[in-house]
C-alpha cells in the first residue's frame, strides 16, 4: 500500500526504513525505499529522495537536498543547503579490499555549505567541498575544492567560479570584481582566493 506517513513534523514514505536513534529535523522529507540508519542526524526541511542510504554517524544540515539513488557513507558531512545529485557518489575508503577490513580508516568528507555536487559526480574521501562550489555531472574530485570553484571533468579540474545563484563569475582585469547576473551581488577576487562583498564592503 502506497502511503504518505507524517509524525513529528516528518514526512515520509511506507517504505522507508528509519532506524532508532536516528535525529531528523521537522519538515524534512524522506522518500521510497530509503533507509534512515541509526546514530545520523538530519536537519530541518531536507528532501531525502528515492533509494538514498544515509549510513551511520552522517550529519546532514538544514535545507539539504539528496536526489535519487545516493548513498551518504560514514565520515560525510554536509553542511545548510547542500545538493547531492541524481546518484552521485561518495566513498570512504582510499584502498578499499573485500578481504580487509577498514572500517577504523574511514576518511571524513566535508561538503561546505550551499556546494553543489551534481549528477553522477564521484567525491573520493578525505577531499573536501569549499562553500558555494561547483561540481559538474560525473566528474572525479580527487582533490580539495575551493569555495565558489566550478570544477569538471575526470579528474576534475578548476574551469572558473560560480556565485551562489549557480551563475559563472567574469572579474573584471582592474577591479578583480564580478557581479553575479541575477542576483546582482558582487564577488572579489585576491590572490585566487573568492569571497563575496557585504553590502558595508561594497560602500566603504
Amino acid at each position: 500500500m502506497d502511503e504518505i506517513i507524517i509524525k513529528r513534523g516528518i514526512q515520509y514514505h511506507n517504505s522507508a526504513f528509519i532506524d532508532s536513534n536516528t535525529k531528523i529535523g521537522t519538515g524534512t522529507k524522506i522518500w521510497h525505499f530509503s533507509h534512515i540508519m541509526s546514530n545520523c542526524e538530519i536537519g530541518m526541511n531536507c528532501n531525502i529522495g528515492q533509494n538514498v542510504v544515509v549510513s551511520p554517524n552522517v550529519k546532514l544540515g538544514n535545507n539539504v537536498k539528496v536526489q535519487n539513488n545516493v548513498s551518504i557513507y560514514s565520515g560525510v558531512i554536509c553542511e545548510d543547503d547542500v545538493f547531492l545529485g541524481p546518484s552521485m557518489v561518495f566513498t570512504n575508503v582510499i584502498n578499499p579490499r573485500s578481504a580487509i577490513k577498514r572500517k577504523n580508516q574511514f576518511l571524513n568528507t566535508i561538503v561546505h555549505r550551499g556546494a553543489t555536487i551534481g549528477a553522477n559526480a564521484t567525491i573520493v574521501c578525505g577531499n573536501n567541498i569549499g562553500q558555494y562550489a561547483f561540481i559538474g555531472a560525473g566528474a572525479v574530485v580527487t582533490k580539495e575544492i575551493a569555495p565558489y570553484a566550478l570544477v569538471v571533468g575526470n579528474p576534475a579540474i578548476q574551469i572558473g567560479w560560480i556565485s551562489e545563484y549557480g551563475h559563472r563569475l567574469n572579474f573584471d582585469k582592474s577591479s578583480n570584481i564580478a557581479i553575479c547576473e541575477e542576483s546582482t551581488e558582487e564577488y572579489k577576487i585576491k590572490n585566487n582566493v573568492v569571497s563575496k562583498l557585504l553590502e558595508k564592503a561594497k560602500l566603504d
